[in-house]
């Protein structure tokens, strides 16, 4: 079994320890991934492991022969091949061994069957051959096609130069290599950042079935949900593992952080009280001692520290302006780019409040119907509609090229933000992944992903009631993902958006569009809903496809009596909840008050309290009852 071991690794940036006493141990069959909040070290680490970067300490211990490909987060470029020639250097080390065989096929021609070192070279020969032979390298065209069009590659593309792909498709080519080098150990830093959900999807489905061991860092809870089995967590400094998915990593470290942050609290207690008095009695000669042994107590203390990402962050954003019920429509929407026609007499009605998420493959055209419905686009037919008093905010991640500037983002965004919510400003910044000093950064020095999130959290200070959201997700962590997902769930305007972040688009959505060449077919229902109805997979999806025009009128007015339907079932559940809600705290009423001595001590009391708890709780059931059935009723008018 291959493996790479690291043993007590330690780094510094100046003063910061960085990594201290790392221990860790991946071989072929690790399905691990390794996380930690942004700045702790996660891509130092990696190169570590990698062998690209020395540590000040410690020590890294390679099995003999065994392979590591490491796969950087971004700020990888390929000139002078086209696609097809760049992923064949993937096999480059396969090549080096055929050229290393064939001369040593060479020297056996020449060598006397009883020189000494024939048998040497007939064993390294065979050796050699086994390993090109296991490598795939005589089946490596059907490979490359395989991994490409997993990628999201045309076919026809292969023979394109990579010049003329952008930087995302750029990171999809790198990956694209590594898989096919199908290394012992591969160490995969951020590899879903320029994937659609299908790409995501399908390398979620190679690593399941991939033979060697693997370490990721990601921001996508399910894509790790369903490909890890262990997490390593940087924490301070330190690397610590547990056993399970994500999800069981996320619940563990909860309840660790939950314990963290109640020690921290009674610390942060025992500290006040001391210094109190400290300072009272400072200049007491007969409490001198006293206070002297506080001092040495205090700085003998050691304390506990939260870093800034890890303490609770809640954040609001202006309310939304009262608007109509209706919110926005599309009636005919058709959009085509020479004879490649992208949308075809879609149709779409959204009521106030809800929040659709548009999907499709790449190339479906969810950009462009989002830059129709925001207004961005105006060449197109059909009509777009907004409702009365619909206020829109759009978000792409064009939106960070408008920003410029001298300014501090701190000042910036203060200027930005409406006077009540200027105290808010810090703590979103934060949740922004904008920290500590970051704050003081100009505006202009900043990366392409920091505009993208300083675009967001400026379109969202705003009082809009309508928002359209292309990949919002883009360049936040986890934490920032949940933050801004809370947010909007609370948010009670519309909201259309575009993610590739399954869990984000499973927790936000109520209604599902789906774009599929030219045709569309429209959920009512979240994402998870969207793909049980279609039994979505990777090998075999399923299309919606669109009604000819001629249907077209039905369906809708067919929609339209559903929706009735569904609004008409959701007020009775709404009611209904509403009156379980005061049953139960009727109940809670009355059993509180047959727990009184002056109820219980006396029969005739006691007794009218129980017939009254006896009806509340029939009453409950009765109302349970209905409220089932109305559930019963709904999901079968949706799955109409």
């Amino acid at each position: 079994m291959a493996f790479v071991q690291l043993t007590k690794i330690s780094l510094a940036f100046g003063d910061r320890d960085v990594l201290r006493d790392l221990n860790l141990n991946l071989a072929t069959g690790s399905r691990a991934a390794l996380t930690g909040i942004n700045g702790s070290g996660k891509s130092t680490f990696m190169q570590i492991i990698a062998g690209l970067r020395p540590a000040d300490s410690g020590e890294r211990t390679l099995q003999k022969g065994c392979r590591i490909s490491y796969l950087p987060q971004s700020g990888i470029v390929h000139r002078g091949r086209t696609v097809r020639e760049e992923i064949e250097t993937a096999y480059r080390d396969t090549v080096r061994s055929i050229e290393e065989r064939d001369s040593i096929g060479q020297a056996l021609e020449s060598a006397k069957q009883d020189d000494k070192r024939t048998a040497g070279l007939l064993e390294e020969y065979h050796r050699l051959n086994d390993c090109i032979e296991a490598s795939g390298y005589y089946a490596r065209d059907i490979a490359s096609a395989v991994v490409l069009e997993g990628l999201g590659f045309a076919p026809a593309e292969s023979e394109k130069p990579v010049e003329q792909f952008s930087g995302g498709w750029q990171m999809r080519i790198a990956l694209a290599k590594v898989l096919l080098e199908s290394p012992d150990i591969l160490l995969l830093d951020e590899p879903t950042n320029y994937l659609d959900i299908e790409a995501r999807r399908w390398l979620e489905s190679w690593l399941k079935t991939y033979s060697g061991g693997y370490l990721l860092v990601s921001h996508d809870r399910y894509f790790l949900d369903s490909t890890v089995q262990e997490v390593y967590e940087l924490f301070q400094g330190k690397l610590n593992r547990y056993v399970g998915n994500y999800s069981a990593y996320e619940k563990m470290r909860q309840a660790e952080l939950d314990a963290l942050l109640k020690r921290y609290a009674e610390q942060q207690e025992e500290i006040a009280r001391n210094e109190e008095l400290i300072r009272r009695f400072r200049y007491k000669a007969s409490k001198a001692a006293m206070v002297q042994e506080r001092i040495k107590k205090l700085e003998k203390l050691e304390r506990i520290e939260i870093p800034e990402a890890l303490k609770k962050i809640s954040i609001t954003f202006p309310p939304p302006p009262h608007a109509g019920r209706i919110a926005l429509t599309a009636t005919g929407i058709t959009k085509q780019y020479g004879h490649n026609r992208i949308l075809s007499h879609l149709e779409l009605l959204l009521e106030s409040g809800e929040k659709l998420v548009v999907v499709g493959r790449n190339g479906a055209g969810k950009s462009t119907l989002l830059r129709i419905l925001a207004g961005v686009d105006s060449a197109f037919e059909g009509s777009v509609h907004y409702g009365t008093g619909i206020v829109c905010g759009y978000f792409s991640q064009e939106s960070a090229e408008l920003l410029g500037g001298s300014e501090t983002i701190l000042k910036f965004m203060e200027s930005q933000a409406p006077t009540a919510l200027i105290p808010q400003v810090r703590d979103m910044l934060g949740a922004f992944l904008f920290r500590a000093d970051d704050v003081y950064k100009p505006v202009h020095v900043l990366s392409g992903g920091e505009k993208s999130r300083l675009a967001l959290l400026k379109m969202l200070l705003k009082p809009l009631n309508l928002l359209i959201l292309d990949e919002p997700t883009n360049h936040l962590d986890l934490h920032s993902k949940d933050i801004l997902l809370t947010t909007l769930k609370a948010y009670a305007g519309t909201v259309i958006f575009v993610s590739h972040d399954r869990s984000f688009m499973e927790g936000l959505s109520t209604k599902t569009l789906e774009l599929c060449a030219g045709h569309h077919g429209l959920f009512y229902g979240n994402y998870a809903y969207y793909l049980e109805k279609t039994a979505l997979s990777v090998e075999a999806p399923v299309v919606q496809t669109e009604p000819k025009p001629q249907e077209a009128k039905l369906n809708r007015e067919t929609a339209k009596r559903q929706q009735a339907l569904i609004r008409r079932f959701r007020r009775q559940e709404d009611a209904i909840v509403a009156q379980l809600e005061a049953l139960e705290k009727e109940k809670a009423r009355l059993e509180a008050e047959l727990m009184k001595p002056e109820v219980y001590g006396i029969h005739e009391k006691a007794r009218a309290v129980q017939a009254q708890l006896t009806a509340t709780g029939a009453l409950i059931e009765r109302t349970t009852a209905a409220w089932e059935k109305t559930l019963e009723e709904l999901a079968d008018v949706k799955s109409d």
